[in-house]
Parts: structure tokens; sequence; C-alpha cells
């Protein structure tokens, strides 16, 4: 893990990491925090799926432990350096759309920031963002990362 590029982590690593995985902690832990990232769209995917818990809760005990759970994820992001979809990001994202590369949109935006700042994305969907040309792919679920 030697590598001097930045590394950007997936949702996926990210909800490995707030659930306590320990290898991908280890992982994390091997790289200075300052060449760690991960992007606003990973940040709105978890928040959105946060609220759609709440709007969807049958009770309010079940909003609340919903409502803290968002809370605790907030938190947690306040504390990472995050990247934007800024507009270098955005002509990466239609680049990548124009060679008709099919995984979702929101990977493709993250593949996009990953590419735009030169970063190595950490994902465990490796058959999704390998279709993108010439990003770089590691899996810090796996003990040999």
């Amino acid at each position: 893990m030697a590598e001097s590029r930045p590394y950007v982590l997936d949702t996926d690593i990210i909800s490995l990491f707030q659930r306590g995985e320990s290898t991908v902690r280890a992982n994390l832990l091997r790289v200075d925090a300052n060449s760690r990232f991960v992007t606003v769209v990973s940040m709105a995917e978890q928040l959105q799926g946060w609220l759609a818990l709440i709007r969807r809760a049958r009770s309010e005990a079940e909003a609340a432990r919903n409502f803290q759970r968002l809370y605790k994820t907030i938190h947690f992001y306040q504390a990472l350096n995050i990247w934007t979809y800024n507009s270098d990001a955005v002509a990466e994202f239609n680049r990548l759309r124009g060679q008709k590369i099919c995984i979702g949109t929101q990977d493709l935006r993250i593949g996009a920031i990953a590419l735009s700042r030169n970063a190595i994305l950490i994902t465990r969907n490796t058959r999704d963002f390998s279709q993108i040309p010439s990003l770089t792919l590691a899996d810090w679920s796996q003990s040999e990362a």
C-alpha cells in the first residue's frame, strides 16, 4: 500500500468500515488520513438511505432509531476528507457516459470523481467499476489489499 496517489472510498467500503469490519479498518489505518477521501456522492447515498427509512418508519420509536443513525452518519462524515462532484468530475462523467458504460449513475459519478483526481478507488464492486477505462481499483475488504 505504498502508493502515493490518493485513495477514494466507495460507499460499500465506507459501510463496512462503519460496521467495524476488521480487514477494512486495518487496511484504512495503513494509509495516512490525508490520503483517504470519500465523495459527496457516497455521503448522499447514505443520507438518502436513512431518510427513506425515516419516511417508512412504522412507529415513532423506529423513526427515532433511524434519526439516530442519520445523526451518526452526519457526524461520521464531518471527520472525513470529502471530494465534491465538481466541473472536472462532470467532464469525466460526460466523457464516460459518451462511451456507453453501463453502470449505475451514482457509481459512474464516483468513478468520474476518482478519475478526475487521479485516485485509486477502493471498492468491493469491481465488476461494475472495472468497466471504467483507466480507473485503478483496490478491494480493501480482502486480507491482502
